[in-house]
């Protein structure tokens, strides 16, 4: 079997925690920001874990991390 290749443009997106789980930044933060909220924009910054539902598509597309 030939080795399977990591999608790079996923692997500068998510990071995995100490626990296994797939770490994400939060979208909507990097343009027309003048109409979103200053509470809005704060808990943006913030980054959150990978949906259940999207797990199974990044593992795979994500072999080695």
């Amino acid at each position: 079997m030939p080795k399977v290749k990591t999608k790079k443009a996923a692997a500068k997106r998510f990071k995995k925690t100490g626990t296994g789980e797939l770490k994400r930044m939060k979208a909507y933060k990097s343009h027309i920001l003048t109409k979103k909220t200053t509470k809005r924009k704060r808990n943006l910054r913030h980054s959150t874990l990978t949906d259940s539902t999207n797990v199974k598509t990044m593992k795979k597309i994500l072999p080695y991390l």
